[in-house]
């Protein structure tokens, strides 16, 4: 079965650690942000990372969407349900099911995402 994964959750909520245990492939919009090995954040870039991070998983989709076990998680913070979208309609247009899981762990955040806004993001989860 092809599978897709939505993994969200606040920052630090294990999204990323879970992704890595149930996919082949692990897709964020934090990793547009990495540059060098070194986490850059620019708020500004928010939204082309986000559409960098679609634009990649459709086209691991495209690539391994014969496969008959191919797995993909997407490891974003999903606040707003309307956000995994695109995702579903991916999923849809290449054949993958899809789960999607609330992580709701507190690890703390390995971007140094002030609390402030961390608390914000746990007030607008839908």
């Amino acid at each position: 079965m092809k599978t897709l994964y939505l993994i969200r959750g606040i920052p630090g909520s294990g999204k990323s650690t879970l992704a890595r245990q149930l996919a082949h492939y692990v897709f964020e919009a934090d990793d547009y942000f990495k540059k060098d090995g070194e986490y850059v954040f620019v708020p500004a870039d928010v939204g082309k990372a986000h559409e960098d991070c679609q634009r990649r998983v459709e086209a691991m989709m495209d690539i391994d969407g014969t496969g008959e076990n191919s797995t993909i998680a997407v490891s974003n913070t999903f606040t707003r349900l309307w956000e995994m979208q695109p995702y579903k309609d991916l999923a849809k247009k290449y054949g993958y099911t899809v789960f999607t899981i609330l992580c709701q762990n507190d690890f703390g955040n390995v971007h140094g995402v002030p609390a402030g806004v961390v608390q914000r993001m746990k007030e607008r989860m839908e």
